[in-house]
């Protein structure tokens, strides 16, 4: 059995859900080495977050967005942390919904996702910064 953990920080992106699952297997050469296991991935943040969903149409990714703006509105009367912005108690319970990690089968070599799957960050903030992304594989090598 190996064991890897490794810190993958992701670029700057804007609010709304970005598909980075090209971008994390760039940063993840040891996965060519396991046959078979489990990649772990946690997001360092409290608002944003991570999930697995529609890989091929950027419309999905549109209205999530859209979506999660209207259970988690920006300025609702009822919030009271506020100082740190409008978007940001939006961001908290965005992320507390959609959650702060996924776990991914590897085969082969590689995440055993399905056709239509890939690794979305889900970014909460309007100005987020780089989101760091804590990734643990554990398996058999090849």
């Amino acid at each position: 059995m190996e064991w890897i953990q490794k810190e993958v920080v992701l670029a700057k992106r804007a609010r709304g859900f970005h598909l980075i699952t090209d971008e994390v297997v760039r940063a993840l050469p040891e996965l060519a080495r396991i046959r078979v296991g489990v990649a772990h991935f946690f997001i360092q943040h409290t608002s944003a977050s991570l999930c697995v969903n529609e890989n091929a149409d950027p419309t999905v990714r549109t209205d999530l967005e859209r979506s999660f703006n209207v259970l988690a509105p920006e300025n609702a009367p009822y919030y009271h942390h506020t100082t740190e912005g409008p978007d940001d108690m939006p961001a908290h319970v965005k992320a507390a919904l959609i959650g702060t990690s996924v776990t991914v089968p590897i085969t082969n070599g590689a995440l055993n996702l399905g056709t239509w799957q890939g690794l979305y960050l889900c970014e909460h903030r309007d100005r987020g910064g780089a989101r760091r992304v804590m990734v643990t594989i554990s398996g058999e090598s090849r």
